[in-house]
This record gives structure tokens, sequence and C-alpha cells, in this order.
């Protein structure tokens, strides 16, 4: 793997708006931090203003221990005005690995008279990634056989499996192939193909299997719907897949499923990432269920004083990201607000609520509102670190 130079970008440490992530000291014993500490890591697209008409891709790190941000690195590989989406984001020990994705270049347009910028698809990427959390240093791995976004990816046994999304930018077709990535010897292999082809589905390991969940389907079946409901499940140990009809339910693309205490969690689809409760999967019914305590109607809904005080009118914000990390028994909530307001400058309001899953009573927190210079835009779904 070759190292890599973060490009510099509008968040280089000299005008980034939150603090900047340094090395990180790893304590020699274990016994004198006997509490584990992780990062919940992201990857947003940026502009300092809302007018700007320049953006970048930069990753951020929140700290569940103190509730606060601190800004990582800019994303190799973007040139100013290009973003990522539709890419996975996972961790293996204390690396983050960025796989795939679709590229886009912010064009700026004019409409009635005002500059906007308008996503122009640049290409799909087979580029793999790989971020070391320790030594804040960027590797260039060995690219997927197949270039996809919009897929699903989980790691099983330090390893990294993708399977699905799609290949080209032209038109709603999704692919059926998948393939592992070996960490140690940075290479991909290609698994066989799943029975259905599937794109905006999602990944995640359970029971040492890989699943892959619901998504936009295709084959040849004139019963889509039910394709739609049901999963691919890959048996690591066996080398082969089976497909489990109506492990999803809905026809709508699960938004996020993450895995506690070896339940599989999920809080909405990609229409409504938020439905109001978080639902647990029974495997042996094959059906979801609310978690008892779970529900929280005012998950997303936030408001502001513009003029900084109580006696203040209040301004609406507009929630621009909402994603789901699991640590522990715990369930963070990471939610972004754009604040409405003048065009010449705007805000990240950042809110993390946490929810206990082993509590019985008050298993929600909502945790300080924070403030950050800047918009910033989630471009994939969050990944945990575990930091020592």
């Amino acid at each position: 793997m070759g190292l890599l130079t973060s490009p510099s970008s509008s968040t280089s440490p000299s005008t980034e708006p939150f603090p900047v992530s340094s090395p990180i000291l790893v304590p020699l014993s274990s016994s004198e931090n006997p509490d584990p500490r992780y990062g919940i890591y992201l990857v947003f697209s940026y502009k300092q203003h809302a007018d700007d008409l320049t953006m970048s891709c930069v990753m951020g790190c929140y700290d569940p221990l103190i509730n606060a941000w601190t800004h990582e690195s800019s994303i190799p590989g973007t040139s100013v005005n290009h973003i990522f989406k539709g890419f996975a984001m996972v961790s293996v020990k204390t690396s983050i690995y960025i796989v795939g994705g679709s590229e886009y270049r912010k064009e700026k347009i004019e409409i009635n008279g005002t500059s906007r910028l308008k996503d122009v698809g640049v290409g799909v990427r087979s580029t793999v990634s790989r971020y070391d959390v320790i030594t804040k240093e960027w590797f260039t791995c060995a690219p997927l056989i197949t270039p996809r976004y919009d897929f699903a990816c989980s790691v099983c046994d330090d390893k990294i499996y993708v399977a699905g999304g799609q290949s080209t930018l032209d038109g709603a077709k999704g692919i059926s192939s998948a393939e592992v990535y070996d960490v140690v010897n940075n290479e991909w292999r290609s698994l066989p193909c799943m029975s259905t082809v599937r794109y905006k589905c999602v990944g995640v390991t359970w029971r040492n299997k890989f699943h892959v969940i619901g998504g936009f389907t295709y084959s040849g079946n004139k019963m889509q719907f039910t394709d739609r409901c049901s999963a691919e499940v890959y048996d690591v140990e066996k080398g082969k897949w089976d497909h489990l009809t109506g492990m999803w339910q809905l026809d709508v693309p699960p938004n996020q499923i993450v895995v506690v205490d070896e339940k599989l969690i999920s809080s909405g689809d990609c229409l409504n990432v938020w439905k109001g409760d978080i639902e647990t999967y029974d495997g042996n019914l094959n059906l979801w269920y609310p978690l008892d305590g779970s529900r929280k109607e005012n998950l997303l809904s936030l408001s502001c004083s513009s003029s900084g005080n109580e006696g203040g009118s209040s301004e609406p914000l507009q929630r621009i990201c909402l994603t789901m990390a699991p640590i522990g028994g715990y369930l963070y909530f990471i939610a972004g607000y754009r604040v409405a307001g003048d065009q010449s400058s705007c805000c990240t309001m950042s809110m993390v609520h946490r929810f206990d899953t082993s509590a019985t009573d008050n298993q929600w927190e909502t945790f300080e509102l924070m403030q950050v210079e800047g918009e910033r835009e989630l471009c994939s779904h969050c990944c945990v670190v575990q930091l020592s």
C-alpha cells in the first residue's frame, strides 16, 4: 500500500472552524485506562458559507466521551469542488477504509440571477483508501475488482465484504457481483454472485455471516416487491449465498442496520430515516419489532434562538444528516442541521442523542447542542473505531 498525502483544501488547519486532531498517544498499559475510548468518524462535504461556490470533502471525528468534534483530514483524491457519494466507510482495528463510491463535480449554474452549485456526474470509483487513526496517515489500497457505489459492505473476521450496488451513473441499473478484501495481503477476491441484482442495499455482519438486506432489485421476478423485501446471506465458511425471503418487509430500502449485543437494529428507511422508534429483528419469527422505551417523536425536531439568548426569535433548522453508531450497549444518533437565514453566512448545528439498550427506563439522553462554522453535509454513514 502506498502512502498518500491528504490534499490541501478550504478546511486546512489554519482555517478549520473546529479543532484539528493530533496523532494519538497509545497508552503503554491498558490497566491505566480500563474504559475503552471510541471515536465516531464521518465524511462530510464542506463549504464555509451558504453562498460559497467552493466545496471539499473532509473527515471529522466525534468524541462521545466529551461531546466534541475534531477535524481529522481532507479526503485524498478529491479535487476542489469534487465530492464523493455512495461509498462505504468501515473500520478494521485502528484503520478506516473508504471503498468505492461515485464522484461528482460541483458546477456553477445561474437560477433566477442567483449562482448555485449543481452535481455533475464524473464517474464510478474503484478506489480504496485506508486512514490510520493513530498516525493520521492515508494509504492507497488495491482497487475494487468492479467499480461500484450504493452497495452493501461489512467487515467479517477482519475482511471487508462488498456486494451489489451500481457500476455506472447511467440509469437505475444494479449489479449482483460480490468480492472480499484481505487487509493483510492487500488484495480483492471475487465471490459468487448473488441471485438478485441489488443496489441501495445495506450490508451487516450478523452471526458471522454477511447479510445484504433490501435494496432496489431485479431478478426477472415479476413480483419485485418480494425481492426488495428479501436479503442475501453469505456464509463465509461455506462460501455460498442463501436467499432469505421477507427479512426486511418493506419495498423501500433500509437506511442503516447495525448490530448491538448480537441483535440487528434499524431506525428507518432511505425515505424516512427516523420512524419514531428503534426496531430490532427477531430471526426466529422473521420480523422487526420496536424496542421498549425507544419511542421518541422529537428526535429530529430542532430550532434555535437567532439572537443567542432566550428572548430571541426562534429560527427553523433544516436537517441535513442523521447517522447511527453502536458503541457497546449504546446507540448514538448524530444529527446535523443547517440554520436557515442569511445566505452570506451559515453554520451547522450538531445534536447527539444516545439510547441505552440495556436500561429499563430513561433510556434516552440528549447531549448539549453544538454549533460549527460552515455547512457540513454527510456523504456516507459513520464508522466507529476503538482508540484505546
